[in-house]
């Protein structure tokens, strides 16, 4: 399956934003779908999951209650809905996908599918 991210841009703080990713192929509803966060100098890191199925959705508790994610089946499409974003919010978000994969994966290692990240800047 191949990722494509976007809707990256600069905001400011307590600023919303969404993040779309569109995925090829016509199994995206076997595919758990993950997004990560990478911000300079550091590791990338895990922000959201939803299950194949969209039986369970999974958040960093960094982002928990602020950050929604959701699929469109028939758009082959997730979505990330950042809310009162923050300054700490700002890195490159990736997608990334696991075909029946565990929404309890958080481990960047665990993913089989990457799609380009998107840039997220929050100014105070």
């Amino acid at each position: 399956v191949q990722l494509q991210a976007c809707g990256g841009g600069l905001v400011q703080a307590g600023d919303s934003l969404t993040l779309s990713c569109a995925a090829s192929g016509r199994t995206f509803s076997t595919y758990s779908m993950y997004w990560f966060r990478q911000a300079p100098g550091k590791e990338r890191e895990f922000v959201a999951a939803i299950s194949w199925g969209d039986i369970m959705t999974r958040y960093a508790d960094s982002v928990k209650g602020r950050f929604t994610i959701s699929r469109d089946s028939a758009e082959n499409t997730v979505y990330l809905r950042m809310n009162s974003l923050k300054p700490e919010d700002t890195a490159v978000y990736y997608c990334a996908a696991v075909c029946y994969g565990s929404p309890d994966l958080t481990s960047a290692d665990a993913m089989d599918y990457w799609g380009k990240g998107t840039q997220v800047t929050v100014s105070s």
